[in-house]
């Protein structure tokens, strides 16, 4: 199929399958080619949004699974046809390579599809019925019968580092589609190019499936009156947000505070902790430390999956894990960062880890605006333990390595840690009986446990979590990946004594 050479955006906002223009204008920030100006949110432009999601989720939120499946397959196919002008301005705002942009769509369309036919499936609706064995039935007993039903319009607020997978198409908007709630994204100003061509496959496969328009809204940019205007909107029943730990804690903390506080959804940060075992790392110090340095670079370390702390006994074997992983990050060329703001901030955390009393530099590099270049640091664990600013995110390539003396030790570390999304043990067998002994700790800290790996690759399938404990995300029972994401958007309802006419189908 032929397409036009490039994409130049229109810059306007889409509210319920309209295009909308307001007289405030902001810049994309592009890490080559050209920029282009994009109209302001507004709080009115929000409430229009969500009034739009209300009217559409009485239609919405009692289609059948079939018609919203069909709905989620249309946008797949709708961003495949846009799939060449997707990568070209995806990369040219983020600065991420095209293969990365190319898997990342792949990745968008896989859990589109994916949801869709999940929701055919119907076992997310978790069906109950009474039964005779555990409610005899008599005249006096009501007959219950339970099932999943959708909470309302969802706000899902676009991600920096993934901008087609967690932002406008992305897994919150997907699986919120699959539960029957209408969604209103607000977009990242980030990637306002790429949030707009996709809002155009979303729109475009909405029309093609006749579904009602305002069943999806996105608002671009905005001050921080937005976002604000967004959560506290009566009318929206949750939220869903991936983003830092201040920007998120500030919009569970509003959700909290409304007349009637709601679920707010927020994956905010993690340091991803691995633990190096003694036969493992004996057996595979060099392996394990050039794949850490790999793991940490991918995407110029800006994934919310980055192992940023490596544990080691402290040793000859682990000394060459350290001298392995710095060869490795050192021969690793400069990488743009999404935005000059990332990169700052990035520079701004090395400094504060190489100042605080204890830190060793192992490699220390400099970077410009907006590339970043890795850093590496190791601490002893009784420093490490003594301050807790050294057990926090660092959005970058950044590692550091804490050394123990001690098995007893190690498992000191593995207390204090804070929630986060994963936990990595390097292993083997030897190594069983301390990784029984550690694994109860690391279940309670982490969503995602894994064993001779790196955590940086999240699958899109029915087992995966992508969540974990605070500050990880605010709320631990749920998953931002993976079908069990679509739960987040659904409450149980019990219907009593309702007849066959009356009953939703999916309870027939």
């Amino acid at each position: 199929m032929s397409v036009v050479s490039s994409f130049v955006p229109h810059g306007e906002h889409f509210i319920a399958g309209a295009q909308i223009a307001t007289p405030a204008q902001f810049s994309s920030v592009p890490a080559h080619g050209p920029a282009h100006s994009f109209s302001v949110g507004t709080p009115a432009l929000v409430d229009q949004a969500c009034r739009a999601a209300e009217a559409a989720f009485h239609s919405f939120g009692y289609s059948s699974r079939e018609e919203r499946a069909r709905l989620l397959e249309a946008i797949a196919e709708e961003i495949e046809a846009r799939a060449e002008l997707i990568t070209e301005i995806g990369t040219q705002e983020t600065g991420l390579p095209t293969a990365r942009l190319i898997g990342e769509r792949g990745r968008t369309v896989l859990q589109l599809r994916l949801f869709a036919a999940h929701i055919r499936q119907g076992d997310y609706l978790d069906r109950r019925t009474d039964s005779d064995l555990t409610h005899p039935q008599s005249a006096s007993n009501p007959k219950l019968r339970l099932m999943q039903r959708p909470i309302g319009p969802v706000a899902v607020f676009g991600a920096s580092n993934f901008p087609l997978a967690f932002s406008v198409a992305g897994g919150d908007t997907a699986s919120a589609l699959a539960a029957g709630c209408p969604v209103v994204v607000k977009g990242h100003s980030a990637h306002p190019g790429t949030g707009e061509i996709v809002a155009q496959a979303v729109v475009a496969a909405i029309t093609r499936c006749g579904v009602h328009p305002g069943v999806f809204s996105l608002v671009q940019g905005g001050r921080r009156d937005v976002g604000e205007a967004l959560v506290q909107h009566p009318l929206i029943r949750a939220v869903g947000f991936t983003g830092s730990l201040g920007g998120g804690r500030a919009l569970f903390d509003l959700c909290m505070a409304r007349p009637d506080p709601i679920p707010f959804f927020g994956e905010l940060g993690s340091v991803n902790p691995m633990f190096l075992l003694p036969a493992a790392l004996a057996a595979r110090s060099e392996e394990i430390g050039a794949g850490w340095a790999a793991s940490l670079t991918l995407g110029a370390g800006q994934f919310c999956t980055n192992p940023g702390i490596a544990v080691v006994m402290r040793g000859a074997d682990g000394v060459t894990f350290a001298e392995a992983a710095r060869s490795a990050l050192s021969h690793t060329p400069p990488q743009a960062m999404l935005t000059p703001g990332i990169a700052a901030a990035y520079r701004s955390g090395r400094d504060r880890i190489g100042a605080q009393t204890g830190v060793q530099s192992l490699l220390n590099s400099s970077c410009d605006v907006r590339d970043a270049t890795p850093n590496l640091f190791c601490v002893t664990a009784r420093e490490w333990l003594g301050n807790h600013l050294l057990a926090e995110e660092v959005f970058g390539p950044l590692g550091m390595i804490v050394t123990v003396e001690s098995l007893e030790e190690m498992r000191e570390v593995a207390q204090f840690l804070t929630g986060q999304l994963t936990a990595t043990l390097h292993m083997d067998e030897a190594d069983a009986a301390i990784a029984r002994d550690l694994l109860p700790i690391l279940e309670r800290k982490a969503g995602r446990l894994l064993v001779n790996g790196f955590p940086t690759g999240v699958e899109v399938c029915d087992a995966m979590v992508h969540g974990g404990p605070y500050p990880a995300s605010t709320n631990f029972g749920a998953s931002s990946v993976g079908t069990l994401s679509i739960r987040r958007w659904l409450r149980p309802v019990c219907y009593q004594n309702l007849p066959d006419s009356v009953l939703p189908k999916d309870l027939q």
